[in-house]
């Protein structure tokens, strides 16, 4: 059964999951092993639905992080689950 203790990281997710790990349901990152920046995620969507997406660029908030990784090694082990295709597939599928 999963740690029903809420670590700080998790208040940062929407209330909804929370609850769920509360519940003793497993939270798996899915991912394709490579880092992606919004800017990138953005420019595959654009791409993908041929639409252009308004962004607005700020500065850095104070405390904002420079990158935020996702592991899959857990979701490997435990579900043998490995992403197929990249992000500009997923995108446009």
């Amino acid at each position: 059964m999963a740690n029903k203790k809420l670590r700080l990281g998790q208040y940062m997710i929407s209330p909804f999951v929370n609850f769920l790990l509360v519940l003793g349901c497993i939270a798996y990152n899915l991912e394709t092993d490579s880092g992606t920046s919004v800017l990138e995620m953005v420019a595959a969507f654009k791409k993908a639905s041929g639409k252009k997406i308004p962004i607005k660029l700020c500065p850095r908030r104070p405390g904002d992080a420079i990158g935020v990784y996702a592991s899959t090694e857990k979701t490997q082990k435990e579900l043998g689950w490995k992403a197929k295709y990249g992000i500009a597939e997923m995108c446009r599928d």
